[in-house]
């Protein structure tokens, strides 16, 4: 009989773009799972590592405790503190490069400029440069994937004047490493996360900061056995580097505890409501003066937008050398900044901790079927199914796409999540003759309307500017899961292809193939393998099976008062 065994497999070749934490992960699970398929990673930076290898400010590191920051199944014995710097934590993904074998599969400083679905090849049409030769090439692919990440694309706070400073004009995701600060007057906007960071690592140099700033922001400043900043001891590291086990308990232990996080969000819940009090208390301790705690304590829930460990932040507010000027920017002069009040703040050096481009369109033109553009799409809101997939774009997939779980709790299980789903996709475009897989609008615009009516009852829609609404207050909450980060991995494990459009190469059963299996066509192969002696197979069904934590988890279970007081707050 003709025709190939069940599970056959035709050559498939997949771009990732981008080689940050996502596109890395991809690399990763395509080289693990898949047989015939064939992958590049185009990364448009001189080497990996994303957002981690853009971002060097001082003071830059992880908001999330280090050994949360790892793949599930890669732990890093040699972290050394709670919160790493960000070049310690490039090195790990680098390391994580190398052990991987994905060097050969990367393309540094290629930056993918176009993509466009070409149909009746049912392959993308992708366009890249190469930043080095400064010349464009060519590829093509079955399925494209967008790691592209959503925090790397900086912008300039959109002041008028500001490109007339005369002095040094720096962005804190693109900072000069050569410039010294030492004894000059430091001007710093923002005071987000980046801002946050920035003003204590700098002020031992600087003779003078002075910080601008227009909206208030939730700043946890306390902390706890396992969450506090501190640096690990050397005995601590040679123990989890000897004893995977150990590791392996505190990883889980601190896991279990940020998850337990998640009903805080919830407004006028029991566990926003303590949390607010113990916030406000612990900022009120160390402000301690009127004007500043009016100025930075704000009204809104805690958790509105995202929520800030400020080590050392608040303290240094009050430091002599800091002057704090409150209020909108209304021009930058050639020396300093003018307030919409009057006053002029001459500067030698204007740091702009302003934050990125969120909008979520892809930063080069991606055209679908018809001529189709995704920035069109998404010219006035951003709508995607489970942050993974968009309607009019056939085997296209992303990362951290809107709606995706960002600042609902751990991060990295997320990522993995997304990249399993996507894994699934790719494992039926290539055993059952697929030639397109397509998300329906009647599947997004259902799981949008979902999605809005479930925020109505989160801290998130309360009047704040946040990146998660567009950086408006009152706009819709686009860059958020609507529930907690188990909530997500959970919903992602099942595809629901009755949400997609499914088109073939021919009869949709010729995968079917010659009657037999590819296992059956080796002549080693167990053809019994059924036979057991007992009944292990996983539960198929609807009944509910848990994994219960561990004694030493549950015993050491950390409160909502200490929990949401600590630094590790912030998710």
């Amino acid at each position: 009989m003709a025709g190939n065994p069940l599970n056959s497999n035709r050559p498939l070749r997949v771009i990732i773009i981008g080689a940050g934490v996502s596109g890395l992960l991809m690399g990763y699970k395509l080289q693990r799972n898949f047989d015939d398929l064939d992958f590049t990673i185009y990364e448009k930076n001189p080497d990996v590592g994303g957002t981690w290898y853009e971002n060097r400010y001082p003071g830059c590191a992880c908001d999330n405790p280090s050994h949360t920051y790892v793949w599930s199944f890669d732990p890093n014995p040699t972290w050394s503190s709670t919160y790493a710097s960000s070049s310690e934590i490039f090195e790990y993904f680098k390391r994580f490069q190398f052990r991987s074998n994905l060097g050969e599969k990367t393309k540094i400083s290629h930056q993918v400029v176009g993509a466009k679905w070409d149909d009746h090849a049912a392959k993308w049409e992708v366009e890249i440069k190469d930043s080095v030769k400064n010349v464009l090439m060519r590829d093509s692919c079955d399925v494209l994937v967008n790691a592209g990440g959503i925090l790397n694309a900086w912008k300039w706070p959109t002041i008028p004047g500001l490109h007339d400073f005369q002095g040094k004009l720096v962005h804190s995701a693109s900072w000069d490493q050569s410039l010294d600060l030492t004894g000059k007057h430091v001007g710093l906007i923002g005071n987000g996360s980046s801002g946050i960071q920035i003003l204590p690592a700098i002020l031992p140099q600087v003779s003078k900061c002075t910080t601008f700033i227009r909206e208030p922001s939730w700043v946890a400043v306390a902390g706890f056995a396992g969450f506090e900043p501190r640096r690990f001891e050397k005995a601590e590291k040679e123990t989890f580097a000897r004893d995977p086990g150990a590791l392996l308990k505190f990883r889980r232990w601190l896991e279990h505890n940020m998850n337990k996080v998640f009903p805080l969000f919830i407004a006028n819940s029991p566990a926003q409501e303590q949390s607010r009090e113990l916030f406000e208390t612990s900022m009120q301790g160390v402000l301690k003066d009127p004007v500043l705690e009016d100025q930075l304590i704000p009204k809104w829930a805690v958790g509105c937008r995202r929520l800030t460990p400020g080590v050392g932040y608040l303290q240094s507010l009050k430091h002599e050398k800091t002057t704090v000027v409150y209020g909108e920017i209304s021009r930058i002069l050639p020396r300093g900044c003018a307030m919409e009040d009057g006053s002029e703040h001459p500067v030698d050096v204007l740091v702009c901790a302003t934050g990125f481009d969120t909008t979520f369109k892809p930063r080069f033109p991606l055209i679908g079927p018809h001529g189709r553009q995704l920035a069109d799409d998404w010219k006035d809101e951003p709508r995607s199914y489970l942050g993974v997939a968009a309607p009019g774009f056939p085997n296209y997939y992303m990362f951290l796409g809107p709606n995706s779980p960002i600042g609902n709790g751990p991060v990295l299980i997320g990522i993995e999540a997304q990249a399993d789903y996507i894994c699934k996709h790719i494992t039926r475009i290539q055993q059952q003759g697929i030639k397109s897989i397509e998300v329906t609008k009647e599947a997004v615009d259902d799981f949008i309307d979902f999605k809005d009516i479930y925020m109505k009852d989160t801290v998130w829609k309360q009047d704040c500017r946040s990146w998660y609404k567009g950086n408006t207050a009152d706009g819709k909450i686009v860059a958020l899961w609507p529930g907690s980060t188990i909530h997500y991995v959970e919903a992602m494990q099942n595809v629901r292809y009755e949400d997609f459009k499914v088109r073939y190469f021919g009869n949709r059963f010729n995968y079917l193939g010659n009657g037999m299996t590819k296992t059956e066509m080796m002549p080693d192969a167990d053809l019994a393998r059924y036979i057991r002696t007992e009944d292990d197979a996983p539960i198929i069904g609807s009944k509910f099976v848990y994994a219960k934590a561990t004694p030493e988890e549950t015993s050491n279970d950390v409160s909502f008062e200490t929990l949401t007081s600590s630094p590790s707050a912030k998710l």
